[in-house]
């Protein structure tokens, strides 16, 4: 008689906004006190990278996708469920609307997660790109020192050193600045 082989399904949690690292440290700690590793497999916090400048430099940091969820990748049975909804700051599981029952998950559909984990892989693998095409006479935005939020043109790029020479009106005159790629954003 062959035994029942259950595979490993993604289900997502809700969780309190702002309190799913710990939610995430939580779950974690619960797998490896009760030795859960064979029935919860990663547990993940959807996030994204973006470039933000400070000081004229460009600094990476990392932003929730998905404010309140964590996803679980798990077997969905026996006492897994209980587990997973007695997690300090969890409100319960994303499921189908159809079904009243809070301990019902509904599982992510296949694309869904392909959609999710391909999306972690293109940001683990994302090469910091500073590679940003600027051309003369084309619009930008100054995003950082003095002149922040300022609508200029550019009149010469210097590629060996990333720099601009961004003209901006300045009480009714332009202005040539020199600015960092970091500087500015295209408009």
């Amino acid at each position: 008689m062959a035994e029942d082989i259950q595979i490993m399904q993604w289900y997502v949690l809700k969780a309190i906004g702002g309190k799913e690292k710990k939610v995430m440290e939580y779950l974690q700690a619960e797998i490896r006190s009760l030795k859960l590793q064979d029935k919860i497999g990663q547990v993940l916090i959807p996030v994204e990278k973006y470039y933000s400048v400070k000081a004229g430099k460009k600094v990476i940091k990392e932003r929730i996708s998905y404010p309140g969820y964590v996803l679980v990748q798990c077997i969905f049975d026996g006492e897994i469920p209980f587990i997973l909804r007695n997690i300090p700051g969890v409100l319960g599981f994303l499921h189908d609307e159809k079904t009243s029952n809070q301990l019902l998950a509904t599982p992510l559909r296949e694309a869904e997660v392909n959609r999710l984990l391909g999306q972690f892989d293109e940001m683990a693998e994302a090469p910091e790109s500073d590679e940003i095409e600027y051309s003369e006479g084309e619009a930008v935005k100054v995003i950082d020192g003095p002149f922040a939020s300022f609508v200029g043109t550019i009149e010469s790029v210097d590629k060996a050193r990333k720099k601009l020479t961004v003209s901006v009106k300045i009480f009714g005159r332009k202005t040539p600045m020199e600015l960092n790629y970091t500087q500015v954003e295209k408009e």
